[in-house]
């Protein structure tokens, strides 16, 4: 019996090598939700210098940076420049073997790089534990994956790259021109209904108070989960995603005493809503029916 039959046949199996794989792609996610935002603002930097035609500022700018790219240079403490060694760097169990602290500076690391790995893991488990082994569960690991960076790039920078929302928005289309999770017509349907709705309610919201209420890049996220899911799950996204919203927004007002006028980033309330209902969409939409009478 070959890996790839072990891994049809056996649960557990797949389980524990998908929970694997999740912490080492959660290091490396780590890696894109810290740099991507650099890598980008300096990409801007040099077209704005570009377009103005600072050639002094560009050259210096060129001569100054070191090549910054999600490979180049190898990682390093912040706070020391240690370059961090193969050992230093597995997902979880170095964090606690170092005792959270950069083995030459001593200074502390960040609880949160275990934190986005393990929660790559547990939610990569989640997905084959739901899908099995199946390409539904390939492509939904990829949307997985691609949510944990946009959330957190976006509740760090208020940021929805495109570089990461445009490809996972073809690739729910494409698939889908197979069937893999909805039909092509519903994927379509979709991507147009959730771009233009939010569109939509942003600019009546800009009309009535002359306040950019979100940002375009949370149209294209909710056009991301229609051409995976279709546009009869937008409605149940949009419901859950403003919900959450809601409580987290009110919890910091009262606990926190942050101003109503506090931008807090939709981005991941969206990733959320949209992750649930790709798992639990026709679960809530049954359970919904029947406690509505409307279920036969």
């Amino acid at each position: 019996m070959n890996f790839i039959s072990l891994l049809q046949s056996s649960t557990p199996v797949l389980i524990g090598t998908t929970i694997l794989l999740g912490l080492i792609v959660g290091s490396f996610l780590n890696v894109v939700i810290h740099r991507l935002p650099l890598m980008l603002e300096r990409e801007w930097q040099s077209q704005c210098a570009e377009l103005l035609e600072c050639e002094e500022h560009l050259e210096k700018s060129q001569t100054d940076s070191k090549p910054l790219t999600l490979n180049q240079p190898a990682s390093s403490c912040p706070h020391c420049g240690h370059k961090i060694r193969p050992w230093e760097n597995i997902p979880v169990l170095s964090y606690l073997i170092l005792g959270a602290k950069c083995s030459a500076c001593k200074k502390h690391i960040s609880i949160r790089y275990p934190i986005i790995e393990m929660m790559t893991a547990i939610l990569s488990a989640t997905i084959v534990w739901h899908f099995g082994f199946s390409f539904q569960a390939g492509f939904a690991l990829i949307l997985t994956w691609s949510l944990i960076a946009l959330s957190m790039i976006d509740a760090d920078h208020k940021l929805l790259p495109d570089s990461i929302v445009l490809p996972v928005l073809w690739l729910g289309l494409i698939i889908n021109l197979q069937g893999v999770f909805t039909d092509s017509h519903s994927s379509i349907v979709g991507a147009v209904a959730g771009y233009m709705s939010l569109w939509m309610i942003f600019k009546i919201h800009n009309l009535l108070t002359g306040k950019e209420g979100m940002g375009y890049g949370d149209f294209k996220l909710f056009a991301l989960f229609g051409a995976w899911l279709g546009w009869q799950v937008l409605p149940m996204v949009i419901l859950i995603s403003s919900l959450t919203g809601s409580i987290v927004g009110l919890s910091l007002i009262i606990l926190k005493g942050h101003g109503r006028d506090t931008q807090i980033p939709f981005g991941p309330y969206i990733a959320v809503a949209g992750w649930i209902c790709l798992i639990w969409g026709n679960e809530i939409m049954q359970f919904y029916l029947e406690f509505s009478g409307l279920s036969e």
